[in-house]
């Protein structure tokens, strides 16, 4: 296996953050997910080296091994190791200097001494009692999935079963969620192995488009027609919202396209249960179609007054 720069193949600095790497990881492990790079194998290679990547450089212990080592990683991966962890149950034994058998040759890999230091170097004073471990315990793979929510279902909460892997995930979204918000459920992903947890499932979610209302953050915009008569005189309408509908003043001479806010009847803020954005409501005022010869004289004589 040839040396692998961890950190170019999830494009990140060599001091990025714990948050960067994991969001680096997520945006390209989407991109090129075997469900959409279907029958790609570039794609599908290149997913393989990211989650190797995200398996080293997402572990602490194991970044810092990779760092403090560099281009030699390839050496013990070469040696025997599985990405990410060196596997010593090969050489660590009773005698540290056995001899190795592979195809009918015998070659001599470590010397007592040179085995115990790096053995110490990989893995620190723990390392001594972890010799003739059948293997490291590995973290299970992240999955990613994705849900579509209407406004409505994203305005109350709900609740969802994924199926993945041959397993049934039941997920629970507070109100507010807001689209393309990545939610994490712990546990849910790929198993470990070695006594390693599971990995996590990491949710998608896609609000899709209302008909009627256009969301931005928590805020909420609507159009609201009125007829002519009630800008001009003034009245109360009837608004619909996603909590219900609501009555609203409408002063006199209101003008077309005048914007009402109604406050706490936007959004909820995910996360908080008493707190909402608000709704924009948009007035427009509808002229009156197919006037009678009586309407057409009055409109008339209004004309009349205002010269």
């Amino acid at each position: 296996m040839t040396y692998k720069d961890y950190y170019k193949v999830l494009g990140v600095g060599e001091k990025a953050t714990e948050g960067e790497i994991k969001k680096a990881y997520r945006k390209l492990a989407l991109k090129y997910h075997p469900d959409k790079a279907k029958g790609d194998k570039a794609a599908e290679e290149r997913f393989k080296d990211i989650n190797e990547a995200n398996e080293v450089l997402g572990d602490p212990e194991k970044r810092k091994k990779y760092d403090q080592f560099g281009a030699d990683w390839k050496v013990y991966e070469k040696a025997g190791a599985e990405p990410g962890g060196f596997d010593w149950s090969k050489y660590a034994g009773d005698h540290a200097g056995q001899t190795h058998r592979s195809g009918g040759e015998s070659n001599t890999v470590f010397g007592e001494e040179v085995a115990g230091d790096l053995f110490e170097m990989l893995f620190g004073q723990s390392g001594a009692r972890r010799r003739g471990s059948r293997g490291t315990a590995i973290k299970g793979e992240d999955l990613e999935a994705e849900t579509v929510f209407s406004l409505e279902e994203a305005y109350n909460g709900a609740i969802r079963l994924i199926h993945l892997n041959g397993q049934t995930i039941r997920v629970t979204v507070k109100p507010g969620v807001a689209d393309m918000q990545i939610l994490r459920v712990a546990g849910k992903g790929g198993t470990g192995s070695h006594g390693g947890a599971n990995g996590d499932l990491f949710l998608t979610i896609r609000v899709a488009p209302h008909p009627e209302f256009q969301r931005k953050g928590n805020d909420l915009y609507c159009d609201f027609p009125v007829e002519l008569y009630t800008a001009v005189l003034g009245g109360k309408a009837k608004v619909r919202t996603l909590k219900g509908m609501v009555n609203v003043d409408i002063a006199k001479g209101t003008p077309n396209g005048k914007e009402l806010r109604l406050l706490g009847l936007g959004m909820p803020v995910y996360g908080e249960k008493t707190l909402f954005g608000n709704l924009f409501v948009k007035l427009d005022v509808r002229m009156p179609e197919h006037l009678n010869e009586q309407e057409v004289a009055l409109f008339e004589k209004l004309a009349a007054l205002r010269k």
